[in-house]
Protein backbone atom coordinates (compact mmCIF):
# COMPACT_ATOMS: atom_id res chain seq x y z
CA UNK A 1 0.00 0.00 0.00
CA UNK A 2 1.58 3.35 -0.85
CA UNK A 3 2.17 5.56 1.71
CA UNK A 4 -0.45 8.45 2.75
CA UNK A 5 -0.04 12.20 1.43
CA UNK A 6 1.19 13.94 4.52
CA UNK A 7 -1.33 16.56 6.35
CA UNK A 8 1.86 19.01 6.45
CA UNK A 9 5.21 18.28 6.78
CA UNK A 10 6.65 19.55 10.34
CA UNK A 11 10.07 20.53 11.10
CA UNK A 12 11.84 18.64 13.38
CA UNK A 13 12.06 20.84 17.03
CA UNK A 14 14.18 19.18 19.70
CA UNK A 15 13.41 20.42 22.67
CA UNK A 16 10.32 20.96 21.65
CA UNK A 17 8.63 24.45 22.42
CA UNK A 18 5.26 24.39 22.41
CA UNK A 19 4.39 27.33 21.16
CA UNK A 20 6.45 26.57 17.98
CA UNK A 21 2.87 24.31 17.81
CA UNK A 22 0.48 26.83 18.16
CA UNK A 23 -0.97 26.63 14.59
CA UNK A 24 -4.41 26.85 13.36
CA UNK A 25 -4.13 24.38 10.97
CA UNK A 26 -7.63 23.80 8.33
CA UNK A 27 -7.63 20.64 6.65
CA UNK A 28 -10.79 20.21 4.59
CA UNK A 29 -13.43 17.81 5.57
CA UNK A 30 -13.09 15.83 1.85
CA UNK A 31 -9.53 15.80 2.63
CA UNK A 32 -9.83 14.21 5.91
CA UNK A 33 -12.32 11.80 5.40
CA UNK A 34 -10.23 10.50 2.41
CA UNK A 35 -6.49 10.65 4.57
CA UNK A 36 -8.65 8.51 7.74
CA UNK A 37 -10.11 6.13 6.15
CA UNK A 38 -6.63 5.56 3.89
CA UNK A 39 -4.95 5.58 7.39
CA UNK A 40 -7.21 3.47 9.36
CA UNK A 41 -7.06 0.71 6.38
CA UNK A 42 -3.16 0.74 7.08
CA UNK A 43 -3.75 -0.04 10.63
CA UNK A 44 -5.76 -2.64 9.91
CA UNK A 45 -2.63 -4.07 7.83
CA UNK A 46 -0.71 -3.18 10.54
CA UNK A 47 -2.67 -4.93 13.18
CA UNK A 48 -2.57 -8.09 10.81
CA UNK A 49 0.51 -8.26 10.88
CA UNK A 50 1.15 -8.32 14.39
CA UNK A 51 -1.17 -11.08 15.14
CA UNK A 52 0.51 -12.77 12.48
CA UNK A 53 3.90 -12.54 13.50
CA UNK A 54 3.27 -12.12 17.37
CA UNK A 55 4.49 -8.37 17.71
CA UNK A 56 3.91 -5.86 20.18
CA UNK A 57 3.27 -1.90 20.11
CA UNK A 58 2.47 1.08 22.58
CA UNK A 59 0.89 4.07 21.32
CA UNK A 60 1.22 6.50 24.49
CA UNK A 61 -0.72 9.87 24.48
CA UNK A 62 -0.80 13.03 26.52
CA UNK A 63 -2.20 16.53 25.77
CA UNK A 64 -4.04 19.31 27.19
CA UNK A 65 -7.06 18.56 28.90
CA UNK A 66 -10.17 18.78 25.96
CA UNK A 67 -7.03 18.83 23.15
CA UNK A 68 -8.75 15.57 21.42
CA UNK A 69 -7.29 12.91 22.86
CA UNK A 70 -10.36 10.40 23.05
CA UNK A 71 -11.27 11.99 19.49
CA UNK A 72 -7.39 10.27 18.50
CA UNK A 73 -7.84 7.14 20.39
CA UNK A 74 -12.06 6.75 19.15
CA UNK A 75 -10.74 7.28 14.77
CA UNK A 76 -7.63 5.01 15.60
CA UNK A 77 -9.71 2.11 17.09
CA UNK A 78 -12.48 2.31 14.61
CA UNK A 79 -11.40 -0.47 12.32
CA UNK A 80 -9.09 -2.24 14.47
CA UNK A 81 -10.14 -5.75 16.01
CA UNK A 82 -10.54 -5.17 19.47
CA UNK A 83 -9.32 -8.74 20.92
CA UNK A 84 -6.08 -7.20 19.95
CA UNK A 85 -6.06 -3.56 21.12
CA UNK A 86 -5.92 -2.95 24.80
CA UNK A 87 -7.09 0.82 25.73
CA UNK A 88 -6.13 2.57 28.87
CA UNK A 89 -7.90 5.27 29.91
CA UNK A 90 -5.12 6.63 33.36
CA UNK A 91 -6.34 8.16 36.14
CA UNK A 92 -5.13 8.66 39.93
CA UNK A 93 -3.83 5.66 41.05
CA UNK A 94 -5.81 3.38 43.14
CA UNK A 95 -4.84 2.59 46.83
CA UNK A 96 -3.37 -0.36 45.97
CA UNK A 97 -1.59 0.79 43.18
CA UNK A 98 -0.46 4.46 45.20
CA UNK A 99 1.40 1.97 47.24
CA UNK A 100 3.47 0.64 45.06
CA UNK A 101 6.31 1.64 42.79
CA UNK A 102 4.81 4.47 40.22
CA UNK A 103 5.65 2.00 37.07
CA UNK A 104 3.97 -0.95 38.42
CA UNK A 105 0.20 -0.37 37.34
CA UNK A 106 1.97 -0.10 33.73
CA UNK A 107 3.55 -2.92 34.30
CA UNK A 108 0.22 -5.29 34.60
CA UNK A 109 -0.90 -2.97 31.26
CA UNK A 110 1.73 -3.84 28.71
CA UNK A 111 0.54 -5.43 25.54
CA UNK A 112 1.21 -9.49 24.91
CA UNK A 113 2.51 -10.65 22.18
CA UNK A 114 0.30 -9.38 19.04
CA UNK A 115 -1.41 -6.54 20.65
CA UNK A 116 -0.79 -2.80 20.75
CA UNK A 117 -1.76 -1.10 23.93
CA UNK A 118 -3.06 2.52 24.09
CA UNK A 119 -2.64 4.72 27.27
CA UNK A 120 -4.91 7.60 27.56
CA UNK A 121 -2.23 9.24 29.53
CA UNK A 122 0.66 7.56 30.92
CA UNK A 123 3.45 6.53 33.29
CA UNK A 124 4.73 10.39 32.87
CA UNK A 125 1.72 11.26 35.34
CA UNK A 126 4.85 11.19 37.67
CA UNK A 127 6.93 14.39 35.96
CA UNK A 128 3.81 16.46 35.20
CA UNK A 129 0.72 16.05 37.50
CA UNK A 130 2.97 14.82 40.02
CA UNK A 131 5.02 17.17 39.75
CA UNK A 132 2.89 20.39 39.44
CA UNK A 133 0.50 19.71 42.25
CA UNK A 134 3.00 18.29 44.46
CA UNK A 135 1.89 15.37 45.48
CA UNK A 136 5.55 13.99 44.68
CA UNK A 137 8.78 15.72 46.13
CA UNK A 138 11.18 17.53 43.78
CA UNK A 139 14.17 14.61 44.08
CA UNK A 140 11.12 11.83 43.39
CA UNK A 141 10.11 13.22 40.74
CA UNK A 142 14.03 14.73 39.07
CA UNK A 143 14.79 10.85 39.47
CA UNK A 144 11.58 9.60 37.30
CA UNK A 145 13.33 11.22 34.41
CA UNK A 146 16.06 8.20 34.33
CA UNK A 147 13.93 5.39 35.15
CA UNK A 148 11.09 6.11 32.37
CA UNK A 149 13.79 6.29 29.89
CA UNK A 150 14.97 3.17 31.23
CA UNK A 151 11.75 1.99 31.58
CA UNK A 152 11.14 2.51 27.81
CA UNK A 153 14.35 1.38 26.83
CA UNK A 154 13.46 -2.27 28.68
CA UNK A 155 10.83 -2.34 26.60
CA UNK A 156 12.37 -1.06 22.90
CA UNK A 157 15.17 -3.87 24.09
CA UNK A 158 12.20 -6.43 24.42
CA UNK A 159 10.66 -5.78 20.30
CA UNK A 160 8.05 -3.59 21.84
CA UNK A 161 7.55 -0.55 18.94
CA UNK A 162 6.57 1.96 21.12
CA UNK A 163 5.03 5.75 19.54
CA UNK A 164 4.81 8.94 21.93
CA UNK A 165 2.27 11.85 20.76
CA UNK A 166 1.22 14.82 22.86
CA UNK A 167 -1.63 16.97 21.42
CA UNK A 168 -1.04 20.54 22.07
CA UNK A 169 -3.98 23.02 21.58
CA UNK A 170 -3.87 26.94 22.18
CA UNK A 171 -5.39 28.27 25.52
CA UNK A 172 -8.35 30.12 23.30
CA UNK A 173 -8.93 27.07 21.61
CA UNK A 174 -8.78 25.04 24.96
CA UNK A 175 -11.58 27.22 26.59
CA UNK A 176 -13.61 27.42 23.45
CA UNK A 177 -13.96 23.54 24.20
CA UNK A 178 -14.51 23.74 27.54
CA UNK A 179 -17.19 25.88 26.99
CA UNK A 180 -18.75 23.78 24.73
CA UNK A 181 -18.68 20.86 26.94
CA UNK A 182 -20.58 22.60 29.41
CA UNK A 183 -23.09 24.03 26.70
CA UNK A 184 -23.80 20.81 25.33
CA UNK A 185 -25.61 18.09 26.84
CA UNK A 186 -24.17 14.80 25.40
CA UNK A 187 -20.75 16.27 26.37
CA UNK A 188 -21.18 17.31 29.65
CA UNK A 189 -19.91 13.77 31.47
CA UNK A 190 -16.68 15.19 29.86
CA UNK A 191 -15.65 17.96 31.72
CA UNK A 192 -15.35 18.63 35.93
CA UNK A 193 -14.05 20.44 37.95
CA UNK A 194 -10.00 19.48 37.27
CA UNK A 195 -10.39 20.77 34.25
CA UNK A 196 -10.12 24.23 35.66
CA UNK A 197 -7.60 23.66 38.20
CA UNK A 198 -5.62 22.35 35.58
CA UNK A 199 -6.06 25.16 33.54
CA UNK A 200 -5.19 27.79 36.09
CA UNK A 201 -1.96 25.59 36.80
CA UNK A 202 -1.07 25.95 32.53
CA UNK A 203 2.68 28.08 32.88
CA UNK A 204 3.56 24.92 35.28
CA UNK A 205 2.56 22.53 32.83
CA UNK A 206 4.19 24.31 29.81
CA UNK A 207 7.53 23.86 32.01
CA UNK A 208 6.63 20.03 32.71
CA UNK A 209 6.00 19.19 30.04
CA UNK A 210 8.81 21.56 27.82
CA UNK A 211 10.95 19.46 30.15
CA UNK A 212 9.47 15.77 29.81
CA UNK A 213 10.24 16.46 25.82
CA UNK A 214 13.89 17.76 26.44
CA UNK A 215 14.79 14.74 28.91
CA UNK A 216 12.89 11.88 27.89
CA UNK A 217 13.21 12.03 23.86
CA UNK A 218 15.88 9.92 23.02
CA UNK A 219 16.24 8.90 19.36
CA UNK A 220 14.77 5.75 19.98
CA UNK A 221 11.57 6.69 21.59
CA UNK A 222 11.13 10.70 20.83
CA UNK A 223 7.76 12.86 21.37
CA UNK A 224 6.20 13.83 18.71
CA UNK A 225 4.28 17.15 19.11
CA UNK A 226 0.96 17.82 17.04
CA UNK A 227 -0.65 20.88 17.05
CA UNK A 228 -4.32 20.28 17.19
CA UNK A 229 -5.95 23.62 17.25
CA UNK A 230 -7.44 21.74 14.17
CA UNK A 231 -9.18 17.93 15.55
CA UNK A 232 -9.04 17.22 11.53
CA UNK A 233 -5.71 17.67 11.21
CA UNK A 234 -4.34 16.55 14.21
CA UNK A 235 -6.10 13.37 14.01
CA UNK A 236 -4.86 13.06 10.38
CA UNK A 237 -0.82 14.15 11.76
CA UNK A 238 -1.43 11.54 14.79
CA UNK A 239 -2.44 8.56 12.62
CA UNK A 240 0.99 9.29 10.30
CA UNK A 241 2.97 9.34 13.21
CA UNK A 242 1.33 5.86 14.41
CA UNK A 243 1.58 3.90 11.28
CA UNK A 244 5.16 4.87 10.37
CA UNK A 245 6.28 3.79 14.07
CA UNK A 246 3.92 0.70 14.71
CA UNK A 247 4.71 -0.15 11.04
CA UNK A 248 8.52 0.58 11.31
CA UNK A 249 10.12 -2.76 9.94
CA UNK A 250 7.28 -4.75 9.60
CA UNK A 251 6.53 -6.70 6.55
CA UNK A 252 3.39 -6.09 5.68
CA UNK A 253 2.93 -8.18 2.49
CA UNK A 254 0.27 -10.67 2.35
CA UNK A 255 0.91 -14.19 4.19
CA UNK A 256 0.27 -17.25 1.33
CA UNK A 257 -2.36 -19.93 2.30
CA UNK A 258 -1.61 -22.83 4.04
CA UNK A 259 -1.64 -25.41 1.67
CA UNK A 260 -2.87 -28.22 4.26
CA UNK A 261 -5.46 -25.81 5.09
CA UNK A 262 -6.69 -25.28 1.91
CA UNK A 263 -7.27 -28.59 0.98
CA UNK A 264 -9.58 -29.11 4.01
CA UNK A 265 -11.36 -26.01 3.18
CA UNK A 266 -11.92 -27.47 -0.99
CA UNK A 267 -13.07 -30.62 0.70
CA UNK A 268 -15.53 -29.10 2.80
CA UNK A 269 -16.95 -26.31 0.62
CA UNK A 270 -16.77 -29.18 -2.33
CA UNK A 271 -14.79 -26.64 -4.69
CA UNK A 272 -11.22 -25.44 -5.72
CA UNK A 273 -9.96 -22.69 -4.12
CA UNK A 274 -7.69 -20.71 -6.35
Amino acid sequence: MPPCRRAASLPAISPHNLVDFEVDHDLPRSDYETQLEALQHRLELIQAAYIMQGLEGIVAIEGWDASGKGGLVTRMNATLDPRFCKVWSIAAPTREEAARHYLWRFWQRLPGNREIAVFDRTWYGRVLVERVDGFTPEPRWRDAFKEINEFEALLLADGVRLVKIFLHTTQAEQDKRLEERIKTPWKRWKTGTDDYHNRSQRAAYVEAYEDMFRLCSPPSAPWHVVAANDKKWARVRSLELICEALGAGVDLSWPEPDAELVKIAEKALGKKLD
